[in-house]
Parts: C-alpha cells; sequence; structure tokens
C-alpha cells in the first residue's frame, strides 16, 4: 500500500507529551526541516522572507506522498513513524508525534506540493487557518515542497510578540545551524530575502563544522573516538585555546537529535578542568549514539531535552572520551617521569608483579567489574577499597609556638559575622559622617596585578580593577548613547574581519548603536567586515579580537532583567573592553582609574550590581588588632 500516515488511537496519542506550539518562525523551521530530513532527501533548501514573518519554505528531494497522505499529513497525530506505543522507545526520526504540520496550518497560509518518485502526477493542497481551500493535482519534481505564508495573520496579537527581524532571524539560524550539523552527508542551503546566507555542499562533520561556525575552527578541532558495546562518542572538541568567556559553540546531540544538557556538559568541563580558565567555555560538537531503548525523549515539547536510563554511565563515558581525546593530541599535560627519580623507587616500580599477586588482583570483585562485558558502570559497592578518609590519620595536636600562632589566626568572628561587618564599612560615600575621599599623595598598590589597595581619609579601600573600569566605561558609553558621540580614532590600514554567517547577521544588526559608540564598521562582501576606525580609548591591534569577543558577550548576555538592544550592547562592550585581571598598572594609571571611578554616578557598583570596591575604615582595622 502506497500510504503511509495514519491517524494514532487516542489510547497513544494520550501517551505522547503535546508537541511544540509555533511561538515564533523558526519553530516551525525546525520542524519543517526535521520533516525533509526524514523523508530522506539529499537536498534540502530552506527560504525565508521578512525573517519568516512572509515566508518559510522548505524544498526537498525526499520520498515525497501520495494524495492521500498529503491530506492526511495536516491532522494532529497523524504519523507515519509510531504504529503502537512500544514504537515509542525505539524511535530513530527526528519527528514522530505527528503535529508539526497540523500547528503550521493552524496559525498560517500554507502550500503543499508533493510527488512520489512512482506517481505521474503530484498533489497541491492549500490550506488557511487549518481548513482546505484547495486541492488539485499538479506537475512537480519527486520531493516535497512546503510554503508557510504570513505566521500569525490569524492570530495579531501573538504576531506582535515577535521581536525585531534581526532577532527573529538569528534564532532561524540557531535552528537551520543545528540540524545541519547533524546531517553533514545532506546538502543544506539558507537563503533570506534573495540572499544566500549558508550554502552547504555534502562533506564530512569537520567541513560542515567548520562551513557553520567559522574558518577560525578548521586547525584547532580535536577528535573525539570511543566506541563501547553501550554507546558511542564521537565529535570534535576544540583545543584550549578555543575557550571563550560565554557559553558559544557547544553541541549535543543524541541519536541525531540535538539536545541541551547541563549535566553532560558539566562532564565536557571537568574534562578541561586546568587546561581553560574556570570562567571559560570550550567549544565542542558531540555526537552520542545508543540505543533509544536507553533513552525517553517524549518528555519536552520541543524535544531538546531527553531522559537517559543511566545518565551517570553517559557522564563517565562523555568525561572519560574528552579526556582521552586531549591527551591523545599532547594537549593534555603529562607526567615525566624522568624527571623525578624518587618515583623509581616506589614499591609499585621496583617490585616485580609475581604471579600470586596476580591470582589475588584477577580474583577481586573491582577487577571483575572491569572486564566483564557490559560490567563497567557497574561498581561493587562491597569493594575491598579502603574509604577515602582511611588513608588520612587524625592531624596530632599542635603545640608551643606554631599552636598559639595558630589560634591567633583563626578568624575573628564567624563568617556570617564578618560578612555583615564587612558589608557595614561598604561604602559609596562613606556611611553619612564623612564623605569617603582618595589621598592624593600616598602611592596606590596593586596586589596580584588585580586589586588596587588606595589609602583615603577614612582608612583604605580595595578596588577591583576590571569592576571599576567597566562602571567607568558603562557612564562613558551612556552619555554617548544620550547623543555626545565618542571619540573615533581611524586605522591608517583599515582591518577585515571575516564572520560566521550568523554572527554576521548580528552585527549588521548592531552596526547603527555601534557608530555612536566609537566604532566606524562597513560590510564588505557576503560576511565579511572592514573596521575603518574605533574608539580611542581601544587598544591598536586588538580590535578583530575585541569585536569577536563583544559579539560573543552580546549573543549569550545573561540576565533576570530584560534590557533593550542598546543597553545589552553598551553593557558588552563595557565588559569587554575594561582591563582585565592579570595586567600590570602603573601609578598614573591606577590613580586616574580611582579617580574616574569616583567621578561616575554610581561609583560603588559595576552595571550587574558586583562590588566594584570594599572600604575598610580605620576605626574598623583597629578592632580587628583589639585596639
Amino acid at each position: 500500500m502506497s500510504d503511509k500516515i495514519q491517524l494514532l488511537p487516542d489510547n497513544i496519542a494520550n501517551q505522547i507529551a503535546a508537541g511544540e506550539v509555533i511561538q515564533r518562525p523558526a519553530s516551525a523551521v525546525k520542524e519543517l526541516l526535521e520533516n525533509a530530513v526524514d523523508a530522506g532527501a539529499t537536498e534540502i533548501k530552506l527560504i525565508v522572507a521578512d525573517a519568516g514573518k512572509s515566508l518559510i519554505q522548505v524544498i526537498d528531494n525526499g520520498s515525497g506522498m501520495s494524495e492521500t497522505d498529503a491530506r492526511m499529513s495536516f491532522e494532529r497525530h497523524a504519523t507515519s513513524k509510531i504504529n503502537n506505543i512500544d514504537d515509542l522507545f525505539r524511535i530513530r526520526t527526528m519527528g514522530f508525534r505527528g503535529e508539526a504540520l497540523a500547528s503550521i496550518a493552524a496559525v498560517a497560509q500554507v502550500e503543499l506540493k508533493t510527488r512520489k518518485t512512482e506517481d505521474e502526477t503530484g498533489t497541491l493542497i492549500e490550506i488557511e487557518n487549518s481548513v482546505v481551500k484547495n486541492q488539485e493535482m499538479i506537475a512537480f519534481p519527486k520531493g516535497t515542497s512546503i510554503a508557510m505564508k504570513n505566521v500569525f495573520f490569524n492570530v495579531p496579537a501573538r504576531r506582535n510578540f515577535l521581536k525585531s527581524n534581526p532577532v527573529e532571524m538569528r534564532h532561524i539560524v540557531d535552528e537551520f545551524i543545528r540540524v545541519a550539523m547533524a546531517f553533514p552527508e545532506i546538502f543544506f542551503s539558507l537563503t533570506a530575502n534573495g540572499q544566500e546566507i549558508f550554502h552547504l555542499e555534502k562533506g564530512t562533520l569537520k567541513q560542515r563544522i567548520v562551513h557553520l561556525l567559522g574558518a577560525s575552527y578548521n586547525a584547532k578541532l580535536v577528535t573525539v573516538q570511543e566506541k563501547t558495546d553501550y554507546l558511542t562518542i564521537y565529535g570534535f572538541a576544540g583545543k584550549p585555546d578555543t575557550a571563550k568567556k560565554t557559553r558559544g559553540d557547544q553541541y549535543f546531540f543524541v541519536n541525531n537529535r540535538f539536545i541541551r544538557s547541563a549535566y553532560l556538559n558539566h562532564a565536557v568541563m571537568s574534562a578541561y578542568q586546568a587546561m581553560i580558565p574556570a570562567d571559560s567555555f570550550p567549544m565542542y560538537v558531540l555526537f552520542i549514539d545508543l540505543d533509544p531503548a536507553q533513552i525517553d525523549i517524549n518528555v519536552h515539547p520541543t524535544k531538546q531535552e531527553i531522559k537517559f536510563e543511566d545518565e551517570k554511565i553517559i557522564y563517565a563515558f562523555v568525561q572519560a572520551a574528552v579526556k582521552h581525546a586531549l591527551a591523545q593530541f599532547s594537549i593534555m599535560p603529562t607526567l615525566n617521569f624522568d624527571l623525578d627519580p624518587g618515583i623509581q623507587k616506589l614499591d609499585a616500580v621496583e617490585k616485580p608483579f609475581t604471579e600470586e599477586k596476580k591470582t589475588n588482583a584477577e580474583a577481586s570483585s573491582l577487577y571483575n567489574t572491569f572486564t566483564q562485558k557490559n560490567q563497567a558502570h557497574f561498581i561493587d559497592s562491597k569493594s575491598e577499597l579502603k574509604h577515602w578518609k582511611d588513608f588520612y590519620p587524625e592531624p596530632k595536636q599542635q603545640s608551643g609556638f606554631k599552636s598559639l600562632l595558630a589560634a591567633h589566626t583563626e578568624p575573628v568572628s564567624d563568617k556570617l559575622e564578618y560578612e555583615q561587618t564587612v558589608t557595614a564599612n561598604r561604602s559609596l560615600q562613606g556611611s553619612g559622617d564623612q564623605k569617603l575621599q582618595l589621598l592624593e599623595d600616598v602611592p596606590m598598590l596593586q596586589l596580584h596585578n588585580t586589586y588596587i589597595v588606595a589609602s583615603t581619609n577614612t582608612g583604605y579601600i580595595l578596588i577591583h580593577q576590571q569592576s571599576a573600569h567597566e562602571r567607568i566605561l558603562y557612564e562613558r558609553y551612556i552619555i554617548a548613547a544620550k547623543g555626545k558621540p565618542i571619540p573615533i580614532q581611524r586605522s591608517l590600514f583599515p582591518l577585515t574581519v571575516p564572520l560566521a554567517a550568523a554572527d554576521a547577521a548580528l552585527l549588521q544588526e548592531l552596526l547603527p548603536d555601534l557608530a555612536v559608540l566609537g566604532y566606524e564598521i562597513a560590510l564588505f562582501g557576503k560576511d565579511t567586515f572592514v573596521i575603518h576606525g574605533t574608539p580611542a580609548d581601544v587598544e591598536t591591534g586588538n580590535e578583530k579580537t575585541a569585536i569577536e569577543q563583544m559579539l560573543e558577550q552580546f549573543k549569550h548576555f545573561n540576565s533576570e532583567v530584560k534590557f533593550s538592544r542598546r543597553e545589552k550592547l553598551i553593557r558588552s562592550l563595557s565588559w569587554q573592553h575594561a582591563v582585565k585581571p592579570g595586567r600590570s598598572l602603573s601609578q598614573q594609571e591606577m590613580k586616574t582609574l580611582g579617580e574616574e571611578l569616583f567621578a561616575t554616578a554610581q561609583p560603588n557598583i559595576t552595571p550587574s550590581g558586583n562590588p566594584t570596591y570594599i572600604a575598610f575604615k580605620k576605626d574598623y582595622l583597629e578592632r580587628m588588632f583589639g585596639k
């Protein structure tokens, strides 16, 4: 029988998590692209106009549909993927609920054209507000074309909640990247308003990653490949120097389905421990293939969150696979045993491993759990391993001078009391009885190339150099945004900056606001920009990095409060251009920083609410020393 699509019985449909409501054009893009993949297409084209508000069209050369299937596909819970409830736990396709086209037809005008290979003619169906307006036979090549026009034309209130075209376009690009990355063997293209943004030929996974995320990753990817009888992990992780200050290019796929998992992300982060700064995020694109019976994808409307039967196993395998990959490529620090002759004298090295010791080792339960098939993750709770505390004897009681010293170096109060005391001594202009002022003739001291100790008329303050500079820049940019543009330092030799397609779209959106803040940037070709000038206080030679990191900061700007685009840009630039910990400052630089900080309207906190300095009053210091 040529017809494949059938309505699910109520008892099965009721056990399926509700499908994703079409919240924005990107939601429809995701559903349509996944349907094209499931149809076995080798070429998929996405065409959008007006950021998807006017048109979203997906054209594929897949299996197509019969006339009956074409009509049935718009019914709720009409699917070719599931016949009984057990099929829910054997899903290897992208879609399975049978709700995508029904949801799309409910909020837009839809035109479907399709033809199966064996059919001589195709089918055209036009639907508006879930009502079929026209159905006829047409000439059409093999495959399917679905055009979704005028999204939310019948729900004006929801259309009013859509963001600006650049914002909606970024969401569409995100969904496109997630699907295209998972299937490098399929040709994908994305055309927006008549301009082709992505043209992705069939190729390897690495080629697809480089085309999607940027050529800068080409020589900075480490292959991750581990295969076990339980699961297979493969993909790429970025070398430590690709780590960014914001959570950017991180992708997890389970059975080719993009997922979000803070738990598995932690596994990757732990593999990079001590290799990248604690506040940095590595790049990775990792695929996990395992038996569908071991996961449940029927738990979330967007299907981007899934449940594992045993997530601890997955965590351990992901962490080990990434660590192994980094070690193989000589990225992980290694021990050179020749450097320490003392190691050669250890019993484990000097004494031979006798047959008796071998027999005892093989008889242990720990050995069995790691050598029997499918047992690596089952650790015997009755293992003869000692508890970790048993390796550390109780510390002996100190006596004499050391004991006396230890007693006097204990905190003067508990943590809460100390924090309350410090909080009471933090001050913008003192506690009201005396205005806080920096002493001009007293030199400042820099600690750990991060903190500045400055004497005041009431004691001293400890300034965090990055936080203080961030407050200064923020207020400078606010003034510029209100009509006093920042002076531009023109480049003698303009710098060309190529960007990934998604970043190029974002930067083009931000150009007017950046011009007010001292950046003179122009579009140069498809995804390339030319920097003609930067703010006068931006370090020369650092323009390209500053732009790239500003975009990362803006894209992943996190806040519980919703800010305007300009406010987000100002906060991102303030953070990006602020002097970072680790930079040594001269006396003049420290003095200028202090003076400019106290000239701001709110010198005691950063734009995000963190303190810029802590004030310690003289009487508080005397109390600490019992004076």
